[in-house]
């Protein structure tokens, strides 16, 4: 039977220490139960007594049944003083937790110039804590800080306050590469020495990715003996981060054959991963391992070739595997096979042989080299391959809009836009005011065709991004546009390229609202449209 492997969450604690991530006491909560449904070991929610959304939170998270045990974190007592004192200690046992995470130093120099106290009195911090907490009731995992480099600099020490903390009654005992500086062999080398000498506590691995090695450090204490390991979802934590989660279950249960979560369990780590990255407010970076957009995203044509025959020339798992899935994308080094599994994708019948689809791979390198790019904007290359292969005509006929921007002394900008369109043989012409020339745009637009089409009603943007391309042109540069839109149910995102930034919005604007005529109008729905439009969507 393969060894399991416990793995406890830190994202609550110390994955809100990284830059720019607060979370609120029902972030928390959402976070926690999504953590629970991955099947996570422990959640460790915060620090019980020091601010009130962590207060809120262990108040809260009782009623919530969880399987995974909730974890409250604090430090060994104060200097010179008694554990039943402390009002951290009690805060921790107060806290409704099941289980509690104690941190105390395990470096001489941290002792005395940190805690500015005696070796002695440290070890009595340690003992005297964790058996307060243990007599009434708590698991206890000890963290010992700064082990790793306490090790190297006085081995005799850092090991003294593990036999400390498990002669107190230590469930756990858990060596931290605080400083995030140590190398793999070095992990591999000291948690070697520590195995054995623990009899009844059990090893685990807290590490930090200062040198990008957060993930293999902890990896390598595993093959060491750790049987726990600490770290975040997306790997958040203060400076450069803590263990990143995401990569160490799937490395640990697929790669290295230990036992970590079920097997279907593991098929929500994308969704839980991103699901955390969007209540965080984070953005999650497109090439990160396992779950990123683009882990099992293939561009070069050669590529895309063999991964059609077998996906194994180029996958190193399934990525249903995980919850991700296989991507082909569309750009300037697109050939034919890329052309072929995105249409595939989007259920569109391309015949390779047609003079038709090799028109459509130089039109769309040619767009490439003017600045569009398709990776992100799946809804304008498919509106693109259904018009080339004859599927799409147009829902409206664009005659032209007009911008008005007034700015006067002591008043806020005034945004209008006014547009005209040709929609079953009828000129449209509608003006709207919006927070911003596009947003006023949009709004026209959408006053426009709402009356033949209501369904756009229940469309809205969610995102809005402009980049520009040639940034020596200064203000007369190239820009690229991609809007991302989404309703009840689904997210799609389409790009507008021009020297201009409204043109490129309209682009961007008029490319969502087609797309999602198209993916909304189905045949049952055929009687809403006016009858001179019917025919004009794709069916």
């Amino acid at each position: 039977m393969s060894k399991a492997i416990s793995i406890f969450d830190t994202t609550l604690r110390d994955g809100t220490q990284g830059e720019g991530i607060s979370l609120s006491a029902d972030d928390k909560l959402k976070i926690a139960r999504k953590l629970d449904q991955l099947g996570v070991h422990y959640i460790e929610g915060g620090i019980p007594g020091s601010n009130s959304k962590d207060i809120e939170f262990f108040k809260r998270i009782q009623d919530f049944n969880l399987s995974a045990k909730i974890t409250a974190f604090g430090s060994t007592r104060r200097k010179d003083s008694q554990a039943e004192h402390d009002a951290n200690l009690k805060s921790m046992i107060q806290s409704g937790a099941k289980a509690a995470t104690l941190v105390g130093k395990s470096w001489d120099f941290h002792v005395h110039t940190a805690l500015q106290t005696t070796l002695e009195e440290n070890l009595a911090m340690i003992y005297d804590s964790i058996a307060y907490l243990k007599q009434n009731g708590l698991e206890v995992i000890f963290d010992a800080e700064h082990f790793f480099d306490g090790y190297k600099h006085n081995p005799e020490y850092a090991l003294s306050v593990m036999r400390k903390a498990e002669e107190a009654g230590a469930d756990w005992l858990v060596m931290c590469d605080t400083n995030g500086g140590t190398m793999p062999h070095e992990v591999h080398d000291i948690v070697t020495s520590l195995v054995g000498q623990a009899s009844s506590s059990r090893l685990g691995i807290h590490t930090h990715n200062d040198c990008e090695l957060a993930v293999a450090n902890s990896l390598s204490a595993v093959r060491a003996g750790a049987e726990q390991i600490q770290g975040t979802m997306n790997g958040y934590g203060e400076r450069c981060g803590n263990a990143n989660l995401c990569s160490i279950i799937p490395n640990l249960q697929l790669k290295l054959g230990y036992e970590v979560i079920d097997p279907e369990q593991i098929k929500q780590l994308t969704n839980t991963a991103r699901y955390i990255s969007e209540i965080a407010n984070v953005h999650m970076p497109v090439n990160q391992p396992y779950v990123g957009t683009a882990a099992f995203a293939h561009k070069g044509g050669i590529h895309v070739s063999a991964i059609l025959r077998d996906s194994r020339t180029y996958e190193h798992i399934a990525p249903e595997t995980v919850g991700n899935r296989q991507r082909v994308l569309v750009s300037e080094l697109a050939g034919q096979s890329n052309i072929l599994s995105k249409a595939q994708e989007m259920g569109i019948d391309i015949n390779p042989e047609n003079e038709s689809t090799r028109k459509v791979i130089a039109k769309i390198k040619d767009l490439e080299h003017q600045g569009y790019q398709f990776e992100g904007a799946d809804a304008s290359l498919e509106l693109l391959l259904r018009q080339a292969n004859g599927e799409l005509k147009e829902l409206f006929v664009f005659e032209s809009f007009k911008m008005l921007v007034e700015k006067t002394a002591g008043r806020p900008v005034v945004s209008e836009a006014f547009v005209k369109l040709n929609i079953d043989g009828n000129s449209i012409y509608t003006a709207a005011e919006g927070n911003g020339p596009v947003n006023a745009l949009d709004n026209a637009l959408r006053k426009a065709l709402i009356s033949y089409f209501p369904r756009i009603a229940n469309i809205h943007l969610s995102d809005y991004k402009v980049r520009v391309l040639d940034e020596k042109d200064a203000t007369a540069s190239k820009v690229r546009v991609l809007i991302e839109s989404r309703d009840a149910e689904n997210t799609w995102s389409t790009v507008g390229v021009s020297g201009n930034v409204i043109e490129a919005s309209w682009e961007a604007l008029v490319d969502s609202l087609r797309y999602a005529l198209l993916g909304q109008t189905k045949r049952e729905d055929y009687e809403e449209i006016p009858s001179a439009a019917r025919g004009l969507v794709n069916l």
